[in-house]
């Protein structure tokens, strides 16, 4: 099979790309966590804060702040306990699941992060968040701030820079359960982590960009990875002085390879647990991944500026003026919620609907190496839905134009069945959903500047746009469950994206929800 005709079938034809006969053994599923073994280690502080506003701040945070920073953005916070009914009316099983405030298909949270910090408290070096134990785990002591900003093509001045996050994937994660189609949601999640990486900065005072351009092997190499297993997806360094971020633009004209780089630094090899007695072969997700890397800065591209297709229909509706949203992350994260069957059915109306799309967008602006100077690009995905009961909205099929603030009409009417039918499995009732939002993004993927890695660029954003969705739709008091069990070419022929070269990219029903029955415990003071 082509790489093309896979990233096709990922899309449009699930069964086709997976592997024929796959079978999960939940028996020997890995752990959610990876857990390395006899390295030194950093305790982090669990007393963290309980309410998080956006602040600023003029010195480059302590042990303890970094340490509430990571919790908040990966750590392990809930464990809950729900009953499913079982084969008979009298037993029911019980699920027991520990959460993150950031979701994942199927909760099998692929992405590790790692950073690379620099303190008077601590040695300088690489680490791994250890979520299970709540610390830092010491891989590569020293100081790599040249090492790592070649790797980045010398466009940050990670002197400047207090840490640098590592976003990366375990393969066998969740492939053990969604085989090929893992290739997919592994970009989105990463997406979603970074999403959530932004906006805890935000509220630490913390200044962000994301650069999803790198040499792979050489930061691979750096964090003492084993290729076959796990890759870096994206790299975020932090400062308290946004001009560091992409400060070096007189030195990109230098070209640095991944041989180069890799020849200055001892290979690492640290042992970690997977519990996993056997691991099976992902061939397609290693060629992809091997396909997607950077060799050379030389290759790193910019986004091709070219006007994106646009919808032009002059019957808009105009929503109403609202500003952002001022709310408490922390108290948000907390309430995050992915309904199934726990939608109920009651209106929303057409400021809530304004809100949310417009705080969605205006949050999703963001610095990062493809776009630095133009963090609103045109050719972001965008939002697509079919609403329901929305008060002072028709029902059907809209897309919302952010730059006007305003909702363009596709298709009037009831899509509530064609929806529900298009989904691969029952678990969630869409007639009880009002809003059931798509983010949509160009069919080509970046295709013509980015090759292959254009595809996980767009899940990543992607991503990202569906955490900044769902922290707009549990501060307005709704909830949102993002899926990608869905009928891709039944909403693109609603949303008539052929036209214009797009195509639907994840759904998530956003909607008022009931309390489920469950018993849940916060492991936080």
């Amino acid at each position: 099979m082509s790489l093309q005709t896979f990233l096709h079938n990922l899309h449009f034809d699930v069964e086709k790309a997976n592997q024929p006969n796959w079978i999960v053994d939940w028996e020997d599923a890995p752990l959610p966590y990876k857990l390395y073994k006899d390295l030194p280690t950093i305790p982090l502080s669990l007393d963290v804060p309980l309410t998080l506003v956006e602040q600023e701040i003029n010195k480059n945070p302590d042990l303890n702040e970094i340490g509430y920073f990571l919790w908040y953005v990966y750590g392990l916070t809930q464990i809950s306990q729900t009953a499913i009914p079982s084969g008979s009316i009298e037993s029911v099983e019980m699920m027991q699941s520990n959460r993150r405030f950031v979701p994942s298909g199927g909760a099998l949270y692929p992405s590790e992060l790692y950073v690379y910090l620099k303190s008077d408290q601590f040695s300088s070096g690489i680490y791994h968040y250890d979520v299970a134990r709540h610390c830092l785990v010491l891989l590569r002591e020293g100081n790599f701030d040249s090492y790592v900003s070649r790797a980045l093509g010398n466009q940050c001045d990670v002197t400047k820079c207090f840490g640098t996050i590592f976003v990366s994937i375990m393969f066998w994660k969740n492939f053990f359960k969604y085989n090929n189609f893992s290739y997919r949601l592994q970009g989105l999640d990463s997406g979603v982590l970074i999403g959530q990486i932004l906006e805890m900065a935000k509220r630490f005072g913390f200044k962000a960009g994301v650069y999803y351009q790198f040499l792979d092997q050489a930061l691979n190499h750096l964090l003492g990875l084993r290729e076959r297993d796990e890759s870096i997806y994206g790299v975020v360094p932090m400062s308290i002085d946004k001009s560091s971020l992409f400060a070096n633009e007189h030195n990109k004209s230098e070209v640095y390879t991944t041989t180069d780089l890799i020849q200055e630094l001892p290979v690492i090899s640290h042992r970690y647990l997977v519990t996993s007695k056997k691991v099976l072969e992902y061939p397609m997700l290693r060629k992809m991944t091997k396909v997607s890397m950077n060799e050379s800065t030389n290759t790193f591209r910019k986004v091709d500026k070219k006007v994106d297709k646009e919808r032009f229909e002059k019957q808009r509706i105009t929503l109403p003026d609202v500003s952002r949203l001022s709310y408490d992350l922390a108290l948000v994260s907390k309430e995050r919620f992915s309904p199934e069957m726990d939608f109920s059915f009651q209106p929303v109306n057409k400021i809530q609907l304004a809100k949310l799309l417009y705080e969605a967008t205006a949050s999703f602006s963001y610095l990062n190496d493809l776009d630095e100077n133009d963090p609103k690009n045109k050719n972001r995905p965008k939002l697509y839905f079919c609403l329901n009961n929305v008060e002072g909205i028709a029902d059907g099929a809209y897309c919302y134009d952010e730059k006007t603030h305003s909702l363009i009409p596709i298709n009037l009417g009831n899509y509530r069945l064609q929806l529900q039918n298009g989904m691969n499995a029952a678990n969630i009732n869409l007639f009880q959903v009002p809003i059931c939002l798509h983010v949509v993004g160009n069919k080509e993927h970046l295709k013509s500047t980015h090759s292959y890695r254009g595809y996980r660029i767009q899940q990543m954003e992607s991503g990202m746009m569906v955490q900044h969705l769902l922290i707009a739709a549990t501060a307005l008091g709704l909830g949102g469950h993002p899926l990608l069990g869905f009928d891709v070419k039944l909403c693109d022929e609603i949303y008539k994206l052929d036209e214009i070269g797009k195509t639907s990219l994840i759904q998530i029903p956003i909607g008022p929800y009931r309390r489920r029955p469950w018993l849940l415990g916060g492991l936080h003071s």
